[in-house]
């Protein structure tokens, strides 16, 4: 089974695992389609300093094709790579996004994890998904103001993986992600 993809080739509907690599690249080449633009788009930011930690995601979507994301964390910073295809009629064909946010980890509020466990008739609990949730000080976009409801919400950086979606491995990558941001946040950044 595949799906469309970038420039109307064929990519896998399911996309190899990550998990498994502790270094950037390794993982990045493994799992992305366009490693090379992320890498260099992170290098160029990164420049040298410790990758503490890192997670990986991409999928496919109906009407822009393949969506991916890095997110990088250097114990000071988390710095974001996306890429994106553009929609058909939006640019020429292959067209895609290419986008860098760099987020100091001292704006990070709140770290959020939560798991959903499944236990099998043996008594055995294992993880089928995990959703995690970094909370930022800086406030969401939101829409003018007479069509906001409420107070402004806060930004919030948003990540989930399932035993479908990336698998046991990734999952516990994500986890392990999360712990790593939890950490850090609130430390003074030496």
């Amino acid at each position: 089974m595949s799906r469309p993809g970038f420039g109307g080739g064929e990519l896998p509907a399911v996309f190899p695992d990550w998990s498994p690599y502790t270094d950037l690249e390794s993982a990045a080449r493994a799992y992305l389609r366009d490693p090379d633009i992320a890498l260099e788009a992170l290098g160029g930011v990164l420049r040298g300093a410790s990758v503490l930690g890192f997670t990986l995601e991409r999928f496919v979507n109906e009407v822009n094709g393949v969506w991916q994301e890095v997110v990088v964390c250097d114990g000071s910073r988390l710095v974001l790579w996306h890429g994106e295809d553009v929609p058909p009629g939006e640019g020429p064909p292959g067209s895609m996004t290419s986008s860098l946010r760099v987020v100091p980890v001292s704006t990070v509020t709140e770290v959020g994890c939560r798991r959903r466990l499944t236990r099998a008739d043996t008594g055995e609990v294992r993880v089928d998904s995990i959703d995690v949730y970094l909370l930022l000080t800086s406030l969401d976009e939101a829409p003018p103001g007479d069509e906001v409801v409420g107070a402004p919400r806060h930004d919030a950086l948003r990540f989930g993986k399932t035993l479908d979606d990336g698998g046991a491995g990734q999952i516990a990558r994500l986890e392990e992600f999360a712990r790593l941001v939890a950490s850090v946040v609130g430390r003074p950044v030496l």
